[in-house]
């Protein structure tokens, strides 16, 4: 049965997308905002301005003071925060339905007016709080910096997303506050923005209300950076090693995979979900519980819209067991999954896992908004909700080999390996 979740769409005069996807069966009402910046829109030199935004929109504003956002929501008893990633900066909260303008007049003031309040000040501090969260999350983590060092390899210098959404601590420090205004004019701006309301709400109430706060916001107009040409797998292997001071050798394998919401992309997806991200996928079952050589193994897919996207699996090396042989397994079960494609089962187990984790998701009015928004800013269709299943379903067993066979042969592979540092080890 095909899912049929309301989305109502339209476009203020500014250039604001706005979507309403009623749902009265709780009175509360979630706001979500996707604004077209992400780490792949940051020119070189200037790194980690988009992730900066995420922690300077909460400082204040014309109106709002630093840190009055989420003192207003939550004595309402709403619950807000912010994410960045590659493609888009994320901002939202879900209130009671009383508390939805109060909700939607905080948004408009700093999205509409935010550089009121980025002073020097405000962003020394902010630098300081995003350096020390990655000094948590990172530096101080064991593999923090693999995906670092992944994103590095697989995509080239230059390449929109060859650096980390944290983005560079030397280029923080080199911005100016003339740097993060003209940053934030030009990418902050409706014509450049999302705006979902999914709750208790009707279509015609939250378009009216989203004009009453954000009609007047000026349109930016700026250029921005366009999609770049698309990426082919790589012809050659790539290898990062590392010996650090970590629990257990672990291998992190990379490849390139096509751009998100394709065919192509969903059938390398279901690929890497037998491959090793299924309780029951091939590499678990030979690495983990036939051989035991691995202490667990994982693969997934991140779509991206820029013309490629990422897929790794990544494998926790056991005991003493050699990491080498245990990465000539890995690479013999992509050799034998790109000859024979998935078992029927193992299509099925895929599908199946896919469709569960979809409508669970789809099950909470919060994560249906993200998804909502996404599809929107995206892929320009906010029915994607509806639709994506069904796309997913048609894809054939021939399809997931093929694109196996293209996209995940060890020729193609970035492998990031970190292997304990056992001289350290036995000195501590």
């Amino acid at each position: 049965m095909p899912l049929d979740y309301p989305v109502h769409e339209r476009t203020l005069p500014n250039g604001l997308r706005v979507v309403v996807s009623p749902d009265p069966s709780v009175p509360n009402v979630t706001v979500n905002i996707w604004v077209g910046v992400g780490s792949r829109h940051e020119a070189t030199g200037r790194t980690g301005f988009a992730h900066l935004f995420e922690h300077l929109m909460f400082q204040g504003s014309r109106d709002v003071a630093s840190g009055e956002h989420f003192e207003a929501l939550m004595a309402q008893g709403g619950r807000l925060n912010a994410t960045t990633w590659f493609d888009r900066t994320n901002y939202f909260e879900t209130v009671p339905k009383g508390a939805l303008e109060l909700a939607l007049w905080l948004e408009a003031d700093r999205h509409g007016h935010l550089l009121d309040a980025v002073n020097q000040a405000n962003l020394d501090n902010q630098r300081d709080v995003v350096k020390e969260e990655k000094r948590q999350r990172y530096d101080n983590q064991p593999y923090g910096n693999a995906l670092i060092d992944v994103y590095a390899a697989v995509f080239p210098e230059g390449h929109p997303y060859h650096h980390s959404t944290i983005g560079s601590m030397e280029d923080l420090d080199a911005a100016s506050v003339e740097d993060v205004h003209a940053f934030f004019r030009r990418h902050y701006a409706p014509d450049n923005t999302v705006l979902t309301l999914c709750g208790d709400v009707t279509p015609d109430d939250g378009f009216a209300l989203v004009e009453r706060y954000f009609g007047s916001i000026e349109p930016s107009l700026q250029s921005r950076r366009g999609p770049v040409e698309a990426l082919p797998p790589l012809t050659d292997p790539v290898r990062v090693e590392r010996r650090e001071d970590v629990p257990n050798d672990r291998l992190h394998v990379a490849f390139r995979l096509p751009v998100d919401e394709t065919e192509e992309f969903n059938a390398a997806s279901l690929a890497l979900d037998a491959l090793g991200g299924l309780a029951s996928s091939r590499l678990v079952r030979r690495l983990v519980r036939k051989e035991q050589t691995a202490l667990g193994a994982h693969a997934t897919a991140w779509g991206f819209v820029d013309g490629v996207s990422l897929g790794f699996i990544v494998v926790d090396i056991a005991g003493e067991a050699d990491t080498d042989d245990v990465e000539a397994a890995l690479l013999e079960e992509l050799e034998r999954f790109a000859v024979e494609g998935p078992t029927v089962a193992e299509m099925e187990a895929a599908l199946a896992q896919a469709e569960r984790g979809w409508l669970s998701m789809l099950a909470s009015q919060e994560e249906r908004a993200d998804a909502i928004s996404h599809y929107t800013l995206l892929h320009g269709d906010p029915q994607l909700v509806n639709t994506h299943l069904d796309r997913l379903r048609a894809v054939t067993p021939e399809q997931v080999r093929a694109a196996a066979a293209k996209w995940l042969c060890p020729e193609s592979r970035v492998v990031v390996a970190y292997r304990a540092d056992v001289e350290n080890e036995e000195v501590a």
